[in-house]
């Protein structure tokens, strides 16, 4: 039996419920406008500069309170240099959908002044979804390598600089003038599912460039291209690599470091589940013969697969491009560097190299489960050791000898 008391009390809760229901009904989900950049312009037959029509549909995008999406369809879209300026957008994200070809002006000389293509300035919840971005910087590989004077430095293709929030996922880069992607100076960065594509002779074309940058992730990416298939500069910090692909090219490389006296360390970086083919490096850490206050430390390189590969492991301190170099040892310490899992096949006698300052050895070098074998069937692969020192775990082939054996495993 209900009491009338019983029933008062609970009717406020009722009407409240009801209220909530209505309004719950009522509500809507936050609208995302599509732009396509069709709509301002943009012509899709590879001829006509699209350019304004890109910044065009940017301004709209940039000024709205809700999600837009700026979609480029199929087809190829001629542009020139890019700038998209975040500063006075609203804090709603933007996508780009890229269906087709986005193409750099066959005049490499258009783009290379601004030394980059497309740039991102500023900017907050970005995403990059497909497409292919064409540089098509081939003749500009072709005047440096005949050493022409007058070859311009060259456009990296894709630069996020000062931003947050950023997710690029499988975009194709391919025939960049210099780097394909740079990220600087930004903070919470995905790149998942990337090609880049580069002749392997195409000079200073890295596939990612990281510096100055936080919390960065690369994923299930392919990349060869004709210099460092990922680049790890100044400054960065918990950057984090795994499934790669890499080849053509001249591996993973932390550095170069220490060019300048003051310059930021790297520190926090995992290298996972990386397969390098036909590199001229493996996993690599550089940095110039010069006084610095840099660093590197925390870092994993572990499961990693090696097939004809010229410097599997390479610590490299005396980096020199200067000449004469200064000849100087290297002020940037090195420690606590893991070497874990990695298995394969080596091009050179040595598959491992630890060259070390002198005035700063390497500290804390640990390797476990290491067994590299030189690729010819006569011979074996070697180590070379200088000013490095730590721990050999497990089985370390070649036999390294500044690493002490883990007493505890014998």
């Amino acid at each position: 039996m209900i009491h009338k008391t019983s029933c008062l009390l609970l009717l406020p809760l009722t009407l409240i419920f009801l209220d909530f229901i209505l309004i719950s009904s009522l509500a809507k989900p936050t609208p995302i406008t599509s732009l396509s950049v069709l709509t301002y312009g943009a012509k899709p037959d590879g001829s006509k500069d699209s350019t304004k029509a890109f910044l065009a549909a940017w301004q709209v995008a940039c000024a709205s309170p809700n999600p837009t999406t700026i979609i480029v369809p199929k087809g190829r879209f001629l542009v020139g240099n890019l700038v998209f300026q975040g500063t006075k957008c609203t804090s709603a994200p933007i996508s780009f959908r890229i269906a087709g070809s986005i193409i750099a002006p066959e005049d490499f000389r258009v783009i290379a002044s601004s030394l980059q293509w497309i740039m991102f300035d500023g900017v907050t919840n970005v995403s990059i979804y497909g497409g292919v971005l064409d540089a098509q910087g081939s003749s500009l590989w072709k005047c440096k390598n005949s050493g022409g004077k007058k070859c311009p430095t060259g456009a990296k293709t894709l630069l996020f600089t000062d931003s947050n929030n950023i997710s690029i996922y499988g975009l194709t880069s391919i025939n960049s003038q210099k780097f394909h992607i740079d990220i600087d100076q930004s903070n919470n960065v995905k790149i998942d599912g990337v090609k880049v594509s580069a002749d392997g002779d195409s000079p200073n074309t890295d596939g990612i460039h990281i510096e100055n940058s936080h919390s960065v992730n690369i994923t299930n990416s392919r990349i060869g291209t004709g210099d460092d298939c990922i680049s790890i500069g100044p400054g960065s910090t918990y950057v984090s690599i795994q499934g790669i692909q890499c080849g053509p090219g001249h591996g993973i490389s932390i550095g170069s470091l220490g060019r300048s006296e003051d310059e930021q360390g790297v520190e926090n970086v995992m290298v996972s589940n990386v397969d390098f083919m036909s590199t001229d490096n493996g996993v690599r850490i550089k940095t110039w013969g010069k006084d610095s206050k840099s660093f590197v430390r925390n870092i994993v390189f572990q499961h990693i697969n090696m097939k004809m590969v010229k410097n599997p492991i390479i610590i490299n301190q005396h980096y020199c491009l200067d000449k004469p170099c200064p000849k100087k040892e290297s002020g940037v310490e090195i420690s606590n560097v893991r070497y874990e899992d990695i298995q394969g096949t080596s091009n050179t006698e040595v598959a491992v190299m630890l060259d070390c300052s002198k005035d700063k050895p390497c500290t804390d070098i640990v390797m476990g489960n290491v067994n590299l074998v030189l690729q010819m069937v006569n011979g074996s692969a070697q180590a070379s050791c200088n000013n490095a020192n730590g721990l050999a775990n497990d089985v370390v082939v070649p036999f390294t000898p500044c690493l002490k054996r883990d007493l505890l495993l014998t």
